[in-house]
Parts: C-alpha cells; sequence; structure tokens
C-alpha cells in the first residue's frame, strides 16, 4: 500500500483546510456553504432526476414507510414522551433514537417525489421537536452526559447536524437562532475534545470517531457559514488518510490504516470490518459533500481510499462476505458478513465518481454478488450502483487475483485465498487485542484472538455456516483453531452485575469508558511478542506463542483490585502454512497450566438439522475410523445438502474426538440486546485433548478444503514432511511445490531442512531453476533476520530493498534489515 504521511497529508489539503491548520482562528475562504448544503441534501434526499428512476422507488417507499411510522409514534406519545415508548430522562439511547426519528422524518421531507416532500407542517413537528428535547433533555448540560459517551458526541449530533443541514430553508425563514443553540450544546457535550472542538491528541477522536465528528461539524460550519469550523473539521478529518507509521505515531494514535492494509481502532483491535468500514463510508460521503465547495487540492485523497479497498477490503471479503476476523465486537450482532459488504459496495460506487480511473472500482463492483441497494443510505448511490451493473461495457473483475495470501501483520491477521476457498486467521500480540468485549456485545470472546481460523468454502451460503450463529450454536471454547483450558468462564454481566467492572476509587479508577477499562476489560492486550509471519507469493507462513492476556498478568503483579477477575490462558506454540490444496497446522509446547488439561479444536462447522451431514475418515492401519477408536490418519466432513466438504489430513498419531450435536440457543447468549431468537444448529467438532498430566503434546495437520476422500487417502503418500515441530522450531516440506517454510521462534540458529535461521524469524523458500526466498520478522523487535541456505552456493538474481546476498563456506547467506519493517516479508531470487 503506498504510504502516505501527516506532511502529505496537509500538502492535498483544499485551501481551506491548510488556512486553518495555518491559522484556525481565521475565517478561511473559498468555502462554498450552500453548496455543501446541497450536496448533502442530494446524498441523504436524492435529486428530482435521481429519484425518478425505477431503481430508487423502493429507496424512497421506506423511507416514507420509516417517517410515517416516526408521525405516528408522535401522535400517540403520552405526557412526557416525544414519541410513543420511547421514556426520555435516564437512558441515552432512547434520546439518540428520539433524535434519530425526528431526522427520518426530515429525511422524508425533502425527498423528491416522496409524499411528504416540502411538507410544512412535518417540518414544523420535526423542529417543534427539536425545541422541546433540547429544553427538556438536551439543553442542561450539567444533567445530560449519562450512559456511553459515543451517543453525546457521536450519535446524537450525527442526527441533529444532517437534521438540520436538511431543513436549512425553513430554519432561516422561522427559526434563525435554533442552528446556533444546538452548535452550542454539541460543542459543550464534545467533552473529550478540547475547548468544544476536536482534540487531536484525544484517544477518543481517533479514525472512524474522529471522521464522524469531523463530518458533523462540517455540516455545523455550513449552516452558521462559519468558514473556520468547515476548514478545521476538514484539515481534522483529513488526518484520518495518512498511513499510520508506528515508528513515528502522530498524536500518539495507533488507529488507521497501515502499510500492509491492516485497519486498527480502539488502539489495538483488527477492525477493518466495522469501525474501517464505517470511516470508508464516511471519508467518502465527505468527498461527496465537498464535491465543488472548497478550492482544489485533494484529487489524490480518492487514491489513498482506492488503496484502503484495494488491499485493505477487497482481500477480507469472499464472495461477498465480509470475514469475522476484523470485526471486534461486531461478531455478536445479527446483522451477515454480506450486509456489511453492501454498505462497502455502496462507499467503492460512490468513490469511482472520485478517482482519475474509476475502471476498476465499477468492474469489482459488478463482480461482487448484487447488493441489496435499497438498503444504500444514498439515493445517489442506489442510481450509480444500477447504471454500473446494468452496462454491458463494464466487466466482471476481482481486486484480488485468483491467488492470493494477504498477511496484514500489523493487525495479527492473515488471509489466504484460492479459487474454491478462503482461510482466514486471527493472531494477537503484545501489539494487538486478544479480543474485544463491550456494552454487552460479544459476551464470550475469550479465545478469538488465540489463532481462531475460519475456512470459507465457495459456492456456500455463509449465513449457514458462519456469522452470529456460528458464535451461538459453537462453543466458545471450541473455535475452529483454538487451544482452550479446560474450564468455565463467566461472562463480564456475569461477574459485576454491568457491562463493565466499576471501581471509580481504585487507583487505576475503573468506569465505563476509562482507559483501564479498556486494558483489562474490553480488549486486553496478550503478552507474546511473536505473531506474525512471512508471503511467498500466494503462498504463506504464520507462527503465534501463545500467551496471557494483560489481565492476567496485571492481576498476578497485585496490580488490580481484589475483586476484578482475570483467566489464565492454555500455552502453545502454533504455526500455520499456507499453501494450494492445504493449510498445514503445527501446534507444540501444548499445556493448559496450572493443572488444567487443554483442548485443541481442529474444527467446529456448523449445518442446519436437516442438512444431510457425513463423517467418514480411516485408520492409521486401515479401515474405517469410528469416534471413540484408533487415531485417524484422515476425516472428511461432508454436507451433500449444499455440495460442501472439509478433509483433515492428520500427520501426526493422536486420538481425536470428533461427532454431531444439535444446539439450540438463543443469540442473547452471545450479545445481551439480540433478539431471543433461538438458533437450532447441527454442530460438527473435531478436537484433540491434553490431558493435564503428562508429556507435552505436540499436533499436525491439514486442512483439506473441498476434499474427496481418494485425495486425504493421497496424503499417506505425501507430499507434505514435518521437518520439526517444538517450542523452538516448525517447519515443513511440499515436495510437489519445492517449498519448505518455517517458524523459528527461538534466538540464536537453528536447522530446519537446508537451512539454518538466525530466529526469531519466519522463512519461505521455494527452489526450483531459481530459488526464492522470503524472511521476516514476526516479533518486529529485530534489525535485521537472515537464513543460511545449505548446499551450492548461488547467485543473485533480484532482491527487495534492505536485502543482502553473499557466498559464505557452506552455501548462501540471505540477510534481511527488518529494523522498523514492521513485520513485512523481503524476498530475494537466486540462480
Amino acid at each position: 500500500m503506498p504510504h502516505i504521511t501527516r506532511r502529505q497529508v496537509l500538502a492535498l489539503l483544499p485551501a481551506a483546510g491548510l488556512l486553518a491548520v495555518a491559522a484556525p482562528a481565521r475565517a478561511a475562504a473559498g468555502v462554498d456553504h450552500a453548496r455543501l448544503l446541497a450536496n448533502t441534501v442530494a446524498v441523504f434526499a436524492g435529486t428530482p432526476e435521481v429519484n425518478a428512476r425505477p431503481e430508487v422507488a423502493g429507496k424512497l417507499a421506506a423511507i416514507l414507510r420509516t417517517a410515517r411510522q416516526r408521525l405516528t409514534a408522535m401522535d400517540g406519545a403520552a405526557e412526557g414522551e416525544l414519541f410513543a415508548g420511547l421514556a426520555l430522562g435516564t437512558d441515552d439511547v432512547k434520546l439518540r433514537q428520539a433524535f434519530q426519528y425526528l431526522y427520518e422524518i426530515a429525511l422524508a421531507t425533502r425527498t423528491a417525489g416522496g409524499e411528504l416532500n416540502d411538507d410544512a407542517t412535518a417540518q414544523r413537528r420535526v423542529i417543534d421537536g427539536l425545541v422541546w428535547l433540547h429544553e427538556r433533555y438536551y439543553g442542561d448540560q450539567s444533567k445530560g452526559y449519562y450512559g456511553n459517551w459515543h451517543n453525546w458526541e457521536i450519535g446524537i449530533s450525527t442526527h441533529v447536524s444532517r437534521t438540520l443541514a436538511l431543513l436549512a430553508d425553513r430554519l432561516r425563514a422561522e427559526r434563525p437562532d435554533l442552528a446556533a443553540t444546538y452548535i452550542a450544546s454539541m460543542d459543550a457535550y464534545l467533552r473529550n475534545g478540547e475547548n468544544g472542538d476536536v482534540d487531536l491528541d484525544s484517544r477518543f477522536h481517533t479514525g472512524a470517531n474522529l471522521a464522524d465528528i469531523t463530518a458533523n461539524r462540517l455540516l455545523q460550519g455550513a449552516l452558521t457559514g462559519d468558514d473556520a469550523r468547515v476548514a478545521k473539521a476538514i484539515s481534522d478529518q483529513a488526518t484520518v488518510f495518512a498511513t499510520i507509521d508506528p515508528y513515528d505515531l502522530q498524536h500518539g494514535v495507533t488507529d488507521g490504516y497501515y502499510r500492509d492494509g491492516s485497519f486498527i481502532q480502539h488502539d489495538s483491535v483488527a477492525y477493518t470490518g466495522s469501525y474501517g468500514r464505517i470511516l470508508l463510508t464516511r471519508v467518502v460521503q465527505t468527498l461527496n459533500m465537498l464535491k465543488g465547495a472548497t478550492g482544489g487540492g485533494s484529487e489524490d485523497l480518492p487514491g489513498v481510499v482506492y488503496r484502503w479497498v484495494a488491499d485493505g477490503f477487497a482481500p477480507l471479503i469472499f464472495e461477498g462476505w465480509l470475514m469475522e476476523i476484523v470485526k471486534g465486537r461486531a461478531v455478536s450482532r445479527t446483522g451477515t458478513g454480506y450486509a456489511d459488504t453492501a454498505v462497502i459496495v455502496e462507499a467503492v460506487t460512490d468513490l469511482a465518481e472520485h478517482v482519475e480511473d474509476p475502471l476498476a472500482l465499477k468492474k469489482y463492483v459488478k463482480f461482487l454478488p448484487a447488493a441489496n441497494a435499497d438498503g444504500f443510505v444514498s439515493p445517489l448511490s442506489i442510481a450509480r450502483y444500477a447504471a454500473i451493473r446494468a452496462d454491458s461495457a463494464i466487466p466482471a473483475a476481482d481486486l484480488n487475483p485468483p491467488e492470493r495470501c494477504v498477511a496484514f501483520n500489523a493487525m495479527d491477521r492473515t488471509v489466504h485465498r484460492r479459487p474454491g476457498y478462503a482461510f482466514a486467521l486471527a493472531r494477537s500480540s503484545e501489539r494487538i487485542s486478544k479480543y474485544e468485549y463491550m456494552s454487552g456485545e460479544n459476551l464470550m470472546p475469550w479465545f478469538q484472538g488465540d489463532g481462531a481460523y475460519y475456512l470459507y468454502l465457495a459456492g456456500e451460503d455463509q449465513r449457514q455456516v458462519f456469522g452470529v450463529d456460528y458464535y451461538t450454536a459453537v462453543s466458545p471454547y471450541r473455535l475452529a483453531g483454538v487451544t482452550a483450558p479446560v474450564e468455565e468462564r463467566r461472562t463480564v454481566p456475569e461477574l459485576y452485575g454491568r457491562d463493565w467492572y466499576e471501581n471509580p476509587g481504585h487507583p487505576l479508577n475503573f468506569t465505563s469508558s476509562s482507559e483501564s477499562q479498556n486494558t483489562y476489560v474490553y480488549f486486553p492486550l496478550a503478552g507474546n511478542a511473536f505473531s506474525g509471519g512471512a508471503t511467498l507469493g500466494a503462498y504463506g507462513a504464520a507462527g503465534m506463542v501463545q500467551s496471557d492476556d494483560a489481565a492476567y498478568t496485571a492481576k498476578q503483579a497485585g496490580i488490580l483490585p481484589d475483586d476484578f477477575v482475570a483467566y489464565r490462558n492454555a500455552r502453545a506454540t502454533k504455526s500455520w502454512f499456507m499453501l494450494d490444496d492445504e493449510i498445514v497446522v503445527l501446534a507444540a509446547d501444548l499445556s493448559g497450566q496450572g493443572g488444567r488439561a487443554a483442548v485443541t479444536t481442529v474444527d467446529s462447522r456448523i449445518a442446519d438439522p436437516g442438512d444431510a451431514v457425513a463423517l467418514t475418515g480411516e485408520g492409521w492401519h486401515g479401515g474405517a475410523w469410528q469416534a471413540g477408536g484408533a487415531a485417524p490418519r484422515w476425516l472428511r466432513y461432508a454436507n451433500a445438502t449444499r455440495g460442501t466438504a472439509v478433509g483433515y489430513a492428520f500427520l501426526t498419531r493422536q486420538p481425536v474426538e470428533a461427532g454431531l450435536e444439535t444446539v439450540t440457543r438463543s443469540r442473547r447468549v452471545v450479545r445481551a440486546s439480540n433478539p431471543d431468537t433461538g438458533v437450532t444448529k447441527n454442530v460438527f467438532t473435531a478436537s484433540i485433548a491434553h490431558p493435564a498430566t503428562g508429556d507435552v503434546s505436540a499436533l499436525a495437520y491439514a486442512l483439506v478444503p473441498n476434499a474427496t476422500e481418494d485425495r486425504l487417502r493421497g496424503y499417506a503418500r505425501g507430499p507434505l514432511t514435518v521437518l520439526a515441530n517444538d517450542r523452538h522450531v516448525q517447519a515443513i516440506k511440499h515436495g510437489t511445490l519445492g517449498i519448505v517454510a518455517a517458524n523459528v521462534f527461538s534466538e540464536g540458529p537453528r536447522h530446519a531442512e537446508r537451512l539454518l535461521v538466525d530466529g526469531p524469524a519466519s522463512v519461505i523458500v521455494r527452489y526450483g531453476e531459481r530459488t526464492v526466498v522470503a524472511l521476516s520478522d514476526p516479533t518486529m523487535k529485530r534489525d535485521r533476520v537472515s537464513v543460511l541456505l545449505h548446499g551450492a552456493p548461488r547467485r543473485l538474481a533480484s532482491a527487495d530493498e534492505g536485502v543482502t546476498v553473499r557466498r559464505v563456506p557452506g552455501g548462501t547467506l540471505i540477510q534481511a534489515a527488518t529494523r522498523h519493517a514492521y513485520g513485512r516479508t523481503f524476498t530475494a531470487t537466486l540462480r
């Protein structure tokens, strides 16, 4: 991904933004406020020309239907209510909803072609509602700001700012004071800012949150003709375009996009699929709102967003499904990966209007499965999307090559893609959180960053095998790929009787949104440095040393209060080698710790109870495998109803517990606010037990997507060989591909086949007429890594910058300067 720095961002800003940076107190010239507001109305309500198109009819009907429901709720409101059933005064969510309902009515009154368009009565009801809410529940800041900060600084302000923009003409004529009154209150509620404005040093004003706040302030400035506010908002929002350099953090912010396509929010959570998606949407909306309203100079910023899409989002979308590994607590929500992708499709559709060469984006829009455009935010987007889909001159084309392996090492994620499947891996480290829990969402997340993986099969309806129902039906201790201790844990609400741990009197000041809450409850870091890997073309190697989280470590050190509950983790050293037909998994040094047993889950998959599911296998000495019998050489899980199958080829001999179980649970077990909907699934689980006593075990197996039984039988004859599998080195060889791959976890030189690797490091070598070597530092702490290839000396054909190759006694030494590379892979081609 091209690197854009803070300095370059400032150089790309419109003139108004530059002036605000140079002198924020001065009024900035060049802002057409009327155009900005008109653009905003067009974005959310459409235009007469666009709204006349048949493709937009469904969206217009939905806008009108919602507005009529809200007006009916106003008609039925009891004393002290603005909307029937929405009791106000103590619940910040309901107050936010009240402002949302007013916005939805206002939207219908500005939607050209709708029955409520320019309805003066409805608009006055909205204005009266704004006055009523301000007088009773919002205007007194001493009584407000209860509950979640996000509602007060972002949620309410978003609905209010948009409502004021939609009704700007009528407000100027009938209540010219109301916009200024509300803006003053919104500034007062911006308590994590500075003097009622954005504070780029605030941990709350980063990434998607910053984009939301600044988009609101753009509208507020346009409403009041405040050039300086608009200019400051532009310059503040522009900082989200800068690629995060972990070695030169600006304002201490780690939230944003990284060179390798990673996106982080909340300091340390892999979040492309939720906050990253929101940021993408918001910046594209801002580009639409500002079009023609400010001076030039921002032409290259859409190109930066294009790279977000190509390198950040596209690898994470498989056949229209946005993967689970980058959603934080949002994995527990009932929305689907297809709906998540539809939001991205809308943003990409609009982005094509701004980039210099839009064809690749339009091809990608055409390539993805058809989205439900009625769910788009903007009628303009619906019309543009329909035009792209209908244009026979635009061929469908993925932004991903057919074979791709992407190491998102900055957020401890790996995605491996082939035409028939995609494999997604979630890791954690001292840099990246083990999981995210917050606000009663993702109640049982404990092992989601401990090497949990997801195998997506081509042609599958992913709603049937993943999404919220996967987390509902599958035990949190049996997520695919996880090694977990044998114990029962309790959720945060079960432990403390609320959605967070409360202890404001403790020196760490535990309150709902305190830093200590984030560090030890919401998204704790792991304790290991080794998490990452290398890629060589479309092949990959990743490794991780499993550790305790920050909460358990702090509790053992006596830092946390006595009543704070922290859980000890199991131990494991793990590697994943991602090839063409299989993903090889090695695990060693496996222990439940503290006298506990542990279990490694090879896979967990769900199916509808009516699906024809079969489990077959073969023992190491031939004959059909039976549950509870001899160790299997291979197993095969097949869903004949859906035409899918996954094979498991075991490369070490150990008992495997595998079978099907019908499970019924409510979706509320994973998220308190989910509907109490019962989910019944047949759950397939294959797992390997590690007793509390006895030798520390090691295991090796291959996941084989779309495997037949004949293909699984073939693994007895190769091509896979486990070269090493302990806590120091894990390495494999694939004879057909000519690949040797190794993760070296210990310091110092370690052997793997014909390699001598100076660890810690991750290495992939592909032998052939030309030998290609890939190196990386998964700890992100080393100045250089090196590997010695034994045998006849080889000459350098080509190499990445920072790689040196020289002949030494016994072979060829390849060294890569990994200082400040943040896990990046370095390659050299030899002949």
